[in-house]
């Protein structure tokens, strides 16, 4: 399917006038693909265009997030062969996670998101523990999360699977798909609406381009095969923004071998853990040896896991010490 002959959607540009004013006369357009410093987007008439940031941006820029991302809306001058990005329009959500290595900077993944698709297969990628860390980055970004439980045709006891995700997903819908077998992609379908912005995300092999191959009618996203127990892994190496025919827009990403957070929402994600922290006896119940904790209670009387009290620990000593390194960062920065 060529991009060209998609419906486009845009944004009013009225809506972020304050911003905007000093730009009059520029041309609206979306980030579809990023390769280092090479953009590429597609403008109202449905053109792909290549482009590079201004010596404004650069010299303004601070840290990797202050450049344009896959699925932003720029304002960018077009009289050469290579278009200039002027302005990045206010993101309304944004899906980050913390950069690889010893950096605390972060490391946009996609923005102005609707709903972001957490893939996670049936198979030995069947990870809760993974999937709360996920939920925790989701939540945080201000779009929606839903689960897509994928390769459903692997499993001999789905249900229980089903019930599993459902203990720790509480008002997150959940979507079922296979390749082989009912529903097929047909709950995923349903979802998509025109103009609504959707991010795959996942680990490898989970299938995310095997269903963005299907949303596309299209063998855009390459897969190859990894063995017995899967039925093929992608490819991607970069986050690409493609439209439906139906005027629905959808990301696909790598595949993700670790998700280290950045920005994560941990009271959303372990509403449980949080509301049950209410009734404990102590304000400041650190839910281990302390008399009259109703997190442990709950443990006792088999109505929460260890292992979820155990990951919400995790996370959150996780998130904190990003933080600390990110305020120390901040602080060496206005020294200089």
């Amino acid at each position: 399917m060529n991009q060209s002959e998609t419906k486009q959607v845009f944004i009013d540009l009225k809506d972020f006038s304050n911003e905007t004013k000093e730009f009059e006369g520029y041309q609206l357009a979306r980030v579809v693909e990023q390769q280092k410093d090479i953009y590429k987007l597609m403008n109202g008439e449905k053109k792909l265009m290549q482009a590079r940031v201004s010596g404004r941006i650069m010299y303004q820029s601070i840290q990797a997030s202050d450049y344009p991302a896959v699925g932003d809306w720029v304002l960018i001058e077009t009289s050469s062969e290579t278009s200039i990005i002027h302005h990045i329009i206010e993101r309304q959500s944004i899906l980050e996670r913390k950069s690889a290595g010893q950096t605390s900077e972060a490391q946009l993944i996609a923005t102005n998101l609707d709903v972001i698709f957490i893939c996670m297969s049936t198979n030995e990628n069947f990870n809760l523990r993974r999937l709360e860390r996920y939920l925790s980055v989701c939540w945080s970004s201000k779009a929606t999360p839903v689960i897509v439980l994928t390769k459903i045709d692997l499993s001999n006891d789905l249900s229980s699977l089903l019930a599993e995700l459902q203990q720790v997903s509480q008002g997150v819908d959940i979507l079922l798909s296979s390749e082989l077998t009912e529903p097929y992609y047909q709950h995923i379908e349903s979802y998509l609406k025109e103009g609504q912005s959707y991010c795959f995300i996942g680990s490898s092999g989970v299938g995310k381009s095997t269903i963005v191959n299907h949303l596309l009618e299209s063998n855009i996203q390459k897969t190859i095969e990894i063995g017995d127990h899967d039925k093929g892994r992608h490819s991607t190496t970069s986050r690409r923004l493609f439209y439906t025919v139906h005027g629905a827009i959808i990301i696909d990403t790598p595949g993700m071998r670790e998700l280290q957070l950045d920005e994560a929402d941990i009271e959303l994600t372990f509403y449980d853990i949080e509301e049950l922290s209410k009734a404990c006896k102590f304000n400041d119940c650190k839910h281990e040896k302390e008399p009259g904790c109703a997190v442990k209670q709950a443990i006792h009387q088999g109505a929460l896991s260890i292992e979820r009290l155990e990951n919400y620990r995790k996370l959150n000593k996780e998130l904190e010490y990003q933080k600390l390194k990110a305020k120390r960062l901040e602080i060496k920065l206005k020294k200089k």
